[in-house]
């Protein structure tokens, strides 16, 4: 059920160092690339990160990214500002979260790192990874198999609802 799937995401920051398969990694992106998108513009760009030193210096790169030198994978969300100057961050936002979705529905874990629209942590990212200029950088996804276990959570607030009007 697709709820049970939105609940049990969850940030998970340790990992058991088991690989993910590779397709495990394609139904991630399968899944991010079903998102909704401004004019079917489709401004996405994924960059897949497996490799052990490309993870570790992403770690250093990105200030709340330590987790990355443990994680089996990484997918570095970006948006193509050409195609879509106005919305690709909304685009890129809805990618991402089918994305972490479909890692908890695979039994995964994951962690959404904001780049966008901190400079410091797009240029570190962008530096590491080789992205062009015309690409924002959105995210970093950390990817592993659980090595923590956090029960599935609701956060509905009826305090944050308002009806007809604010």
């Amino acid at each position: 059920m697709a709820l049970e799937s939105i609940f049990a995401r969850r940030s998970i920051r340790a990992y058991t160092g088991e690989p993910v398969s590779h397709e495990a990694i394609t139904q991630i992106l399968e899944a991010g690339m079903a998102a909704p998108s401004s004019n079917n513009r489709k401004p996405w760009h994924f960059v897949v990160i497996r490799d052990r030193a490309t993870l570790t210096k992403l770690a250093e790169a990105h200030p709340h990214g330590k987790m990355l030198s443990e994680a089996a994978a990484a997918i570095a969300v970006c948006g193509d500002t050409t195609i879509s100057p106005d919305f690709w961050v909304q685009d890129c936002s809805a990618a991402t979260e089918n994305m972490l979705i479909a890692v908890a529905a695979l039994g995964l874990g994951a962690v959404w790192l904001g780049g966008h629209p901190r400079e410091d942590r797009v240029s570190a990212i962008r530096a590491v990874l080789g992205i062009p200029a015309h690409a924002g950088v959105l995210c970093l996804i950390s990817i592993g198999h659980p090595g923590e276990k956090k029960e599935p959570r609701t956060q509905y607030d009826p305090k944050r609802i308002h009806d007809e009007k604010w």
